[in-house]
């Protein structure tokens, strides 16, 4: 049977609910949208509407089971936007639920290990945004980041910015998933830009950015050229902390 959801978190949860309610057989998911050439043709497909009271029950079940930490973990990895991992994470928690709470510590399954191994990598990425995104500041005031994340991670950074740049105006904006988070000194709401504001942060013809903003990336990037030391460049080292794909939106990796 495939399970065809919107693609979010709680309609994810939600196909769990089902699952139990109905009782059927080799589920798969797909998110809507999906190439269904991804799933088996062969099976019968069931569209899942979200439900969040479902959904909830879901996860409040969860908690009872394994502690809201460890819970938390199944958001984690279907932030990883990746159909196996939630594949994995869809069986391990039936599992739970059918009385098999120690199965997150079995890595001789398989699907226990992609499990912990895509959880490893999403929160790598995590912490790969918290230290690499650059703010610039406009001259409107509004400091603005432009990321491109393997993962879509922006909802696991929120409360780390928002404690970390608490009275000031911000956005952070991925092109890869056309959404943001824009914060506005009390709370952080997710942002959808019109394909006019997309172009205005990523072209220098339409974003004037603060003058002292400028001044203080001229020194960032003297600061960080002046403190390499030629002789002891390891760049298959560098490589392996600061992997090349983030560099267009690093102030010191521009020329």
């Amino acid at each position: 049977m495939n399970y065809i959801f919107d693609g979010t978190y709680n309609g994810f949860l939600s196909c769990v609910f089902e699952y139990f309610e109905y009782k059927d057989k080799d589920v798969q998911l797909q998110a809507e949208g999906v190439d269904a050439t991804q799933t088996d043709m062969f099976n019968l497909s069931k569209t899942i509407i979200t439900d969040f009271t479902k959904a909830k029950r879901v996860q409040i079940g969860l908690q009872k089971h394994l502690g809201k930490s460890v819970a938390m973990d199944f958001f984690r990895v279907f932030l990883s936007e990746d159909p196996k991992a939630w594949t994995a994470a869809f069986n391990i928690i039936g599992q739970i639920f059918s009385g098999k709470t120690n199965i997150l510590q079995n890595y001789g399954d398989v699907q226990v290990l992609y499990f912990a191994q895509t959880l490893k990598k999403v929160s790598r990425e995590r912490h790969r945004m918290k230290a690499f995104i650059r703010f610039s500041k406009s001259s409107d005031g509004m400091f603005f980041a432009v990321v491109e994340p393997d993962f879509n991670v922006l909802p696991l950074i929120t409360t780390f910015f928002k404690n970390r740049y608490t009275d000031q105006k911000w956005l952070i904006y991925d092109v890869k998933r056309k959404y943001g988070l824009l914060y506005d000194k009390q709370t952080v709401m997710e942002v959808r830009l019109t394909p006019q504001e997309k172009q205005a942060l990523t072209s220098d013809a339409v974003i004037t950015l603060d003058e002292k903003d400028e001044h203080f990336q001229r020194l960032w990037k003297s600061y960080y050229h002046s403190t390499n030391i030629e002789a002891r460049r390891n760049m298959k080292l560098h490589l392996q902390y600061v992997p090349k794909r983030y560099w267009k939106y690093l102030v010191e990796k521009q020329v």
